[in-house]
């Protein structure tokens, strides 16, 4: 935090006030050694390093990523460019306001918002701005950094305001998009530029927590059975196809049929099952009869 004007000027008057004491004292010794000075010569010295005093302290360096607002008797009189500069600093004649010229992160606190479905939900975000015209953003606004902040605030409550809360979760980065070009529109006047706009998180209420994953979990269980039902219809078909073709085939069924006892018979620990159709015990009952 910078000191203020007046501990500024009270510094430089003490610096000044030890420095004229330092002269009487070295006119002192200079006269206990016999080297006497006139009046004239005397007040020479006092203005010379007086003069000297005075450029010294009116030397002021502006850093590169940093512009000087001049105010000469309290009106706007042009920018100071990076690197070493003077003001006429005495009786705050003039004066030079730094503004930082790199990108600011504010942190936007959690905003209470309710979404156009009436969600209550609880939203943070963070803006990333820079000054692009000093002498606006000293001149037009009080304390840019505050502003910004608030007016990030009520933006994000009013954008989250209009979307849906399914629209909310789905689609942050148009959101952010929205928020920023809201906030750009606005503080361009103070000749700040936004550059990104992103939504850190979005809670909810417990319950709310709670029926979103009913609803999740019933989605994936449709989902499931969808498929489920589509693999058997897919299955169906190919069983239809197979069945065709072996019908048309003579000895084809015979085949298969062999085919699954090979497969059967492959592993002990199977129990096999044959089921005979009636016709087959009905011949054998003829075939008794006849004896």
């Amino acid at each position: 935090m910078q000191p203020s004007r007046s501990k500024k000027t009270n510094a430089i008057g003490a610096v000044f006030f030890i420095t004229i004491m330092l002269l009487f004292v070295g006119i002192e010794l200079l006269a206990e050694r016999g080297i006497t000075i006139t009046f004239m010569e005397f007040i020479l010295t006092i203005v010379v390093i007086g003069i000297i005093f005075f450029g010294l302290t009116g030397l002021r360096i502006v850093n590169q990523y940093e512009r000087g607002v001049m105010l000469t008797l309290g009106k706007y009189s042009g920018i100071r460019q990076p690197g070493l500069t003077w003001i006429f600093w005495p009786f705050t004649i003039q004066r030079m306001l730094r503004v930082d010229l790199r990108v600011k992160a504010v942190d936007v606190p959690d905003q209470k918002a309710i979404t156009k479905d009436n969600i209550s939900v609880n939203v943070n975000a963070v803006i990333y701005y820079q000054v692009a015209d000093a002498n606006r953003a000293v001149l037009d606004v009080e304390d840019f950094f505050h502003a910004m902040s608030q007016l990030a605030q009520t933006t994000m409550r009013d954008v989250v305001g209009e979307v849906e809360l399914d629209e909310l979760l789905a689609q942050r980065d148009k959101i952010s998009e929205r928020i920023r070009e809201i906030v750009d529109k606005i503080s361009d006047e103070w000749g700040i530029k936004v550059s990104s706009v992103s939504l850190k998180d979005v809670a909810l209420p417990s319950d709310m927590e709670r029926t979103i994953a009913k609803q999740a979990e019933a989605e994936r269980e449709k989902r499931a059975v969808i498929i489920k039902a589509e693999g058997e219809v897919a299955s169906a078909e190919n069983m239809r196809k197979a069945a065709a073709i072996l019908g048309e085939t003579p000895g084809a069924l015979h085949l298969r049929t062999l085919q699954s006892l090979n497969d059967l018979s492959s592993d002990q620990s199977n129990t096999v099952i044959f089921a005979l159709p009636l016709e087959v015990l009905r011949a054998f009952e003829r075939f008794n009869e006849s004896k």
